[in-house]
């Protein structure tokens, strides 16, 4: 280059004043500053969930057992080609599969409907809003043992009303065709008050305006709930959805204490199914390939619903 355009180039670039330099010196400082913040809380999750993780993954490439003398050796990807052919874990994660639908599906709309009533002028509203919220509040275990009371073929209160009124008595939980549906049932009381909450704070980031000139335009209950409650709502239920899917298909405390995974495997959830490999069996490293497998199919499951609704978004 000329030295003629290279002195009018270098004449062009502004030189960096104090008050600019100053500036970039306050935003290094705050990003240092925030990363000195995060770190205490990325200490727990990097011991309590990463290296756990990482643990899990590399104790599938093994033929680790629970109790064993020997230190676990390397097998490769012998465990996962054994688990191909394993017909019960997929007879498993397909029942998985069909809760999880199921509960999920089941919750969004029941916790919708019960937050649009919630978020209503309702008499003694804040009284039926923490009874909503009870269920969410009670541990698993007590959730499964109660819902086993209710189900008692015996002297279960649902069985006294059916005979009440001169219906059999049936055996919920142990029926091949009623036990699934029933722990279903369960999945969705247990998990329905963190939707409600959820959508009843989407509910009230509504805005009023718009409501009131759908209103004024002539449109009823449920076209405003379609035209703009619903599409105000969207990224709520991504969310929420999204989490409860993870959420129902790792369940493991209620079917456990509700069923163990009876009758005949018709309750025997992916989890449960680990669980029993693991910790009856003794084959943790078939066991960490199970899970290994559960992590792949939620993260390309979620990564599909995301990426959808993405799509849409950018396409609207």
């Amino acid at each position: 280059m000329p030295l003629e355009l290279k002195a009018r180039s270098e004449a062009t670039v502004p030189k960096p004043t104090a008050r600019s330099r100053k500036q970039s010196a306050l935003a290094r400082r705050q990003r240092n500053e925030a990363v000195v913040l995060a770190v205490p809380a990325l200490i727990p999750v990097i011991i309590l969930s990463v290296v756990p993780l990482l643990i899990g993954v590399s104790l599938a490439f093994t033929d680790s057992q629970l109790i064993s003398e020997s230190a676990p050796g390397f097998v490769g990807v012998d465990n996962f080609a054994r688990l191909l052919r394993n017909g019960a874990f997929w007879n498993a994660f397909g029942i998985g599969a069909i809760w999880s639908v199921s509960v999920t599906a089941l919750q969004l709309v029941c916790g919708l409907a019960l937050a649009l009533l919630l978020n209503t002028d309702l008499r003694f509203r804040g009284v039926t809003r923490l009874l909503a919220i009870i269920p969410w509040a009670m541990p698993p275990v007590v959730v499964a043992i109660m819902w086993q009371m209710i189900y008692s073929p015996t002297n279960g209160p649902l069985n006294w009303f059916i005979t009440s009124l001169g219906g059999p008595r049936i055996n919920w939980l142990g029926d091949f065709s009623l036990a699934l549906p029933a722990v279903i049932l369960v999945g969705v009381w247990a998990g329905m008050p963190q939707n409600t909450i959820s959508y009843l704070a989407g509910l009230q980031q509504v805005p009023v305006e718009l409501l009131e000139a759908a209103r004024v335009d002539g449109a009823g209950a449920w076209s405003r709930f379609v035209h703009v409650t619903l599409p105000a709502l969207k990224p709520t239920i991504i969310s929420i959805v999204s989490l409860s899917f993870i959420w129902n298909f790792n369940s493991f405390g209620i079917i456990y204490v509700l069923t163990a995974g009876g009758p005949g495997g018709k309750t025997l959830l992916p989890m449960l199914f680990v669980y029993i490999e693991a910790f009856r069996n003794g084959n943790t490293g078939m066991a960490a390939a199970m899970t290994d497998v559960i992590v792949v199919f939620l993260v390309i499951v979620l990564s599909a619903f995301l990426l959808r609704n993405f799509r849409k978004g950018v396409q609207a």
